[in-house]
């Protein structure tokens, strides 16, 4: 048996020994994707009787990390509107693209179906606030990384990652799609968006590779035209005292 197709087994042996009053578990992530690498983790949802507690964990297991998150049949709902209000969706993308391990009591296709019908319906829209303050910050990061000298490649590279992430933020919420942060960032990004997405990839690439700024500038500023373009003066930010960046 390959190490892709051991891994539920893997995976059923770790909620067994860990977790054995489990309602169900649902192996996502790489391993679930035929993404995984020997180093790879497992991502779990372990779905606990309401007499327990939620969480997530961390443990090792026969050699191999794994990341548990773990909720109570009651607390489904909440979950997963939390996880909306996220953009992220982790959890909800966890129970759709995962291979059930554990369903003793027939739970896991009924909460599998919930999470697609969640997922269709998209993350939330961001407010007018919301919209306004992501242009302002996009413009700042976008000004300051057109202004700092190719010499300073821990300010360049810094600003590079700041500008990316929140035009990503931006660009899958114009199109309603959900978002994502470390290796998930590229591919909900390019999913949403696949030419204005690939040119930000490639423009932040430009800046790794040759400190050059300029892709990566027009990229933002064709982002910023769909959202009602750069925004500098006339941005105010009211209720309180916050930082602006």
């Amino acid at each position: 048996m390959d190490d892709q197709a051991a891994l539920p087994v893997h995976a059923l042996c770790l909620i067994t020994d860990h977790y054995p009053h489990a309602l169900g578990a649902v192996l996502g992530g790489s391993a679930a994707t035929g993404r995984v690498t020997p180093t790879s983790d497992l991502d779990l949802v372990v779905l606990l009787p309401n007499s327990d507690t939620g969480g997530r964990e961390v443990i090792r297991h026969e050699g191999r990390l794994a990341e548990l998150f773990l909720h109570t049949l009651a607390d489904v709902p909440a979950v997963f509107e939390q996880d909306r209000a996220r953009r992220r969706g982790t959890v909800l993308f966890l129970y759709d693209q995962g291979l059930p391990v554990l369903d003793p009591h027939g739970h896991v296709p009924r909460i599998q179906k919930q999470a697609r019908a969640v997922l269709a319906s998209g993350p939330p829209p961001l407010t007018p606030d919301e919209w306004e303050r992501g242009r302002y910050l996009l413009t700042c990061f976008m000004d300051d990384l057109i202004d700092t000298p190719s010499s300073d490649r821990y300010e360049q590279l810094s600003l590079a990652d700041f500008t990316l992430r929140e035009a990503t933020h931006l660009l899958t919420a114009h199109h309603g799609a959900w978002t994502g942060i470390g290796k998930w960032l590229p591919r909900r990004l390019l999913s949403a968006d696949p030419v204005r997405g690939r040119a930000l990839l490639e423009g932040h690439r430009a800046v790794a590779e040759r400190a050059d700024p300029a892709p990566l500038t027009a990229a933002v500023e064709r982002t910023l035209e769909l959202l009602g373009g750069p925004l500098r003066e006339g941005y105010v930010l009211r209720g309180g005292l916050r930082p602006n960046r």
